[in-house]
């Protein structure tokens, strides 16, 4: 099975490689990663984000790895549309978050408007962080938690002091 997903994935963290295992699961992996024109468009917060080529190094050195663990092949491909590769004939799924879900029912959509079958949606739960909440980039950025979702110290400081 051929497995499309994309992103910014700036940084990295358990969220995004609970998607990357699940794609690795079904099949070899095609991942669109945003170009440095798209991906501000597609962040939900004004934030930095790192160029292509960095974001390109730190997603291929997570690849490899799983790839390597579930005998896959895996390549990264650069993102100029929202829409991206998945509109293309050669894929069978696709990783979604809930949030992109919409996405990825637009891209199916776009895809029988071409004649094309849509994909199999695969809807990957989110990674909730050390407070309850999603771990995210944007709260890594932030400071708030750390690519794994446990807290930062001054974050666990407050925790702890919140009243119930």
């Amino acid at each position: 099975m051929d497995v499309a997903l994309g992103g910014t994935f700036d940084p990295v963290h358990d969220g995004h490689r609970k998607l990357f295992e699940r794609a690795f699961e079904l099949g070899d992996v095609t991942v669109g990663l945003t170009a440095d024109d798209l991906a501000p468009k597609t962040r939900h917060v004004e934030r930095y984000v790192r160029p292509y080529r960095c974001r390109k190094r730190d997603l291929e050195a997570e690849l490899a790895a799983l790839a390597e663990e579930h005998d896959r092949t895996f390549t990264v491909r650069k993102l100029e549309v929202p829409t991206g590769i998945a509109v293309e004939p050669q894929f069978d799924a696709l990783i979604v978050s809930p949030e992109t879900e919409a996405g990825g029912e637009r891209i199916n959509e776009i895809r029988e408007a071409h004649g094309r079958e849509p994909l199999e949606l695969v809807v990957v739960d989110h990674v909730p962080a050390a407070d309850g909440e999603r771990i995210s980039s944007t709260r890594i950025v932030a400071g708030e938690i750390d690519e794994h979702g446990r807290l930062t110290p001054d974050r666990e400081g407050r925790e702890a002091t919140r009243p119930e």
